[in-house]
């Protein structure tokens, strides 16, 4: 059944996490000071993001941590207007966050 409800929740399943770009309006430059325009891509560049919503299987990430990914390995969405991207956890390479955890690791 169809809803057209606009208050209507979103609940991930699974592994899946959606998560949303900080959107970067306009130019940027390098570390070198080279202009990059906005139009420009760059292949195999990993990508942040903002954790929006997890499913109940995911175990490494929480709401509010910030995600890096292969920007490949998506599915993109768009809730109310909003553009949102569902990765899988596996396809996550690291996770920087304000949690402190009890295990070892490298923290970003």
């Amino acid at each position: 059944m169809k809803s057209d409800n606009p208050k209507q929740s979103i609940i991930m399943t699974s592994d899946r996490i959606l998560v949303q770009i900080p959107s970067v309006d306009g130019e940027r430059r390098s570390r070198a000071g080279i202009l990059i325009p906005a139009t420009a891509q760059l292949s195999k560049r990993l990508v942040w993001a903002d954790v929006i919503a997890i499913g109940p299987n995911v175990r490494q990430f929480r709401v509010g941590d910030k995600v890096l990914f292969n920007p490949e390995d998506r599915f993109e969405v768009e809730v109310k207007g909003e553009d949102y991207l569902i990765l899988r956890e596996r396809d996550v390479h690291a996770v920087a966050t304000d949690r402190v955890d009890s295990g070892t690791g490298l923290y970003l």
